[in-house]
């Protein structure tokens, strides 16, 4: 071991230099991704791929520089690899817009994730993850053609959560041993056998293989795991890196760095500097201890570590799997503040500090950091168990809801009814119209106009009208008759043209649910709008219809497809025929360990200045609570904040014609 103080001279200097140049402001081609973007070119956030993959297989040439941007979602891929490789001096780029800062209008986490395509969980299986690489007869299993990451040369990967499979940002170039250098920063990687690191591959002595800033995970104790594992086929060690970790967490169970692999005596140099290495295992020599945070798996000369102000946590700090007795062959400098958290009853190497104390700020670090998702709202709250669909109302100067009581499942028409009940006391108001639900309520002259849907045992059927000047006598009348189709939620406006009906049905010729209108002069005579139909590409339901400063403004419920898991969308038009959607969609995500998979049925009020958003949580099957959100401001400046981006247009609106792709 060599130990090199801080007054040392330093070393290696110009090799970050040499990577950050190569990665620089990309001059060739942006793309673009997002599950809003029509599916067609990339060329922008409206005409963006819905897929990870379209975009890498649309990068045009191998003079690199070129850009694709992610919208911060959940992409449901794996086995990712680019058309074209990048170019010296002028990488290609996968970046997240996790900030907004890029233009896609959003923030949070870009999440790649690389499960069970039957949407099973987690696929922890032998050359499948989110990095396209194979190899044919690794198993009787492994039929398919021999595939290297190659593909993935001179590539900057940044703002990225990747995880789903059984290596995280993983590159391994399998029978193309060639010079491969890639940079990855402030990236999530977690898989089963490896969070990240490279194999089969050669380096570039100016432009190493580099992961700064990134958390990367291992999850399994067995086989040749590692929080980051690395094999570069060197013919005899480097005197620079190969692969250098910056400012990194690297994770795992077994071990959180590791070279060489079982039979193979290639050398490998690696710089781990301002890192935290945290191994989960401290077990008694007698039990099932790990070999070493850092581990060389054939023989100890085969690896070379140079640690620079990293922390260390774990059984022990070097190992050696097959000829344990070459651990001291293992070569290494230290620079600077290095440190190990190891079990008593194992040595620390040589210029390596012994801490006496758990080093909780590092054991802490080992969480991975998520992006933050802004919010508009101020407060998040429960109002009340087993209830969905609520609409609030404010009868004679006194808050009131509108609760849609019925059963989550089956019944007769008997269990279905209506009730207007005082939000303070609980005081019901009125109990009426039994047989129907997925109600929502109009206040308008001093008339309550209750809109609901009628149960029968085929379905929900019709929109009927409901009226009543006391809240004691009710007259009804069927408004809205089914085309061959189930009508659901409905919503009501006034807007300039009149009384401006959004209703859910389950049309045939479209994907269930698509959202209609209706429009009305006098509450009593309805005209259905055929051409104002949005949502003829997808699932849409739940429509709760405001009108604000010359936009039509709806909410409605998206489900996030191929995953049961759905949130709350906003959407505006000026005609009702062409649509526009946020671009900081969505409106609500289920959050926390209490809302399960669901955020529906949106319903708005205004109160005292401020924005009530009612919706449920749930699972969408078995058992849904009320919730309500609220924005510190008036109703218009709720629905106009999710505009400050220019909306995407939507390509699922009747409106957009033949320019509709499929989403």
């Amino acid at each position: 071991m060599i130990i090199i103080r801080r007054t040392a001279a330093m070393i290696l200097l110009g090799f970050g230099l040499a990577v950050l140049a190569a990665a620089a402001e990309p001059a060739g081609r942006t793309l673009y991704v997002s599950k809003l973007g029509n599916n067609s070119d990339g060329s922008s956030w409206a005409r963006a791929y819905t897929t990870v993959q379209a975009a890498l297989s649309a990068v045009p040439d191998e003079q690199g520089g070129h850009r694709i941007i992610l919208r911060p979602d959940t992409y449901f891929e794996a086995m990712l690899f680019p058309a074209q490789k990048g170019a010296a001096g002028r990488y290609n780029e996968l970046v997240g817009d996790v900030d907004g800062m890029l233009g896609s209008g959003s923030t949070g986490p870009v999440v790649i994730d690389a499960g069970d395509p039957g949407l099973k969980g987690f696929k922890s299986y032998d050359w499948w993850g989110p990095i396209r690489s194979y190899a044919k007869g690794w198993s009787p299993e492994h039929k398919e053609a021999t595939f290297s990451a190659i593909g993935w040369d001179r590539w900057r990967l940044a703002n990225l959560y990747v995880t789903g499979g059984d290596g995280g940002i993983f590159f391994d170039l399998t029978d193309q041993v060639k010079p491969f250098s890639v940079l990855v920063e402030d990236c999530v990687g977690i898989g089963r056998a490896f969070g990240g690191g490279v194999a089969s591959c050669l380096s570039r002595p100016d432009e190493p293989i580099t992961f700064r800033r990134c958390h990367l995970w291992a999850l399994d104790f067995w086989g040749d795991t590692s929080g980051a594992y690395c094999r570069v086929e060197n013919e005899a060690m480097p005197s620079r890196p190969d692969v250098v970790f910056e400012d990194c967490v690297l994770v795992g169970p077994q071990c959180s760095l590791k070279a060489s692999n079982f039979g193979f005596h290639t050398f490998t140099r690696i710089k781990v500097a301002r890192c935290r290495l945290v191994t989960l295992n401290f077990s008694q020599p007698a039990g099932t201890p790990t070999d070493g945070i850092i581990q060389s798996v054939q023989e100890g000369k085969l690896l070379h570590v140079d640690l620079e102000d990293t922390t260390m946590m774990g059984y022990k700090v070097f190992g050696v799997i097959v000829k344990k007795d070459t651990v001291g062959d293992i070569g290494s400098t230290v620079k600077g503040d290095v440190k190990a958290y190891i079990q008593f009853q194992q040595e620390a190497p040589k210029g390596i500090e012994r801490l006496s104390g758990w080093p909780v700020d590092v054991f802490q670090s080992i969480t991975p950091p998520l992006p933050h998702r802004k919010t508009p709202y101020v407060s998040r709250e429960f109002v009340k168990a087993d209830l969905c669909e609520m609409a609030p109302l404010t009868w004679e100067g006194t808050p009131a809801y509108l609760e849609c009581i019925r059963p989550a499942a089956g019944g007769t028409a008997a269990d279905f009814h209506l009730e207007i009940r005082e939000a303070a006391s609980g005081r019901i108001r009125a109990r009426f119209a039994e047989g129907y639900g997925l109600a929502s309520i109009f206040v308008h002259e001093g008339e309550a106009l209750v809109f609901a849907s009628r149960w029968e045992s085929a379905g929900w059927r019709d929109v009927t009208l409901f009226r009543s000047r006391d809240l004691r006598t009710w007259t009804s009348e069927p408004i809205i008759r089914g085309d061959h189709e189930g009508l659901f939620n409905s919503s009501v406006c006034l807007g300039p043209d009149g009384f401006i009906l959004a209703y859910e049905s389950d049309d045939a010729q479209y994907p269930p649910f698509t959202i209609k209108f209706a429009r009305s002069k006098d509450l009593r005579t309805w005209v259905k709008l055929p051409e104002a139909t949005f949502g003829t590409n997808r699932y849409t339901a739940c429509p709760c219809i405001r009108y604000a400063n010359g936009f039509y403004y709806v909410l409605y419920l998206e489900q996030r497809t191929p995953r049961w898991f759905f949130e709350t969308y906003i959407t505006r038009s000026r005609d009702l025929v062409h649509w526009e959607l946020s671009a900081a969609n969505p409106v609500l995500t289920p959050e926390g360990l209490d809302e399960g998979i669901n955020a529906s049925d949106p319903e708005l009020a205004e109160e005292s200045g401020r924005t009530i958003l009612y919706f449920a949580d749930g699972d969408q099957r078995t058992w849904v609570n009320l919730k309500k959100a609220v924005y510190p401001g008036p109703l218009a400046a709720f629905l106009e904040s999710w505009f400050k981006t220019p909306g995407i247009p939507d390509w699922g609106s009747a409106g957009a014609g033949s320019a509709r792709r499929t989403r």
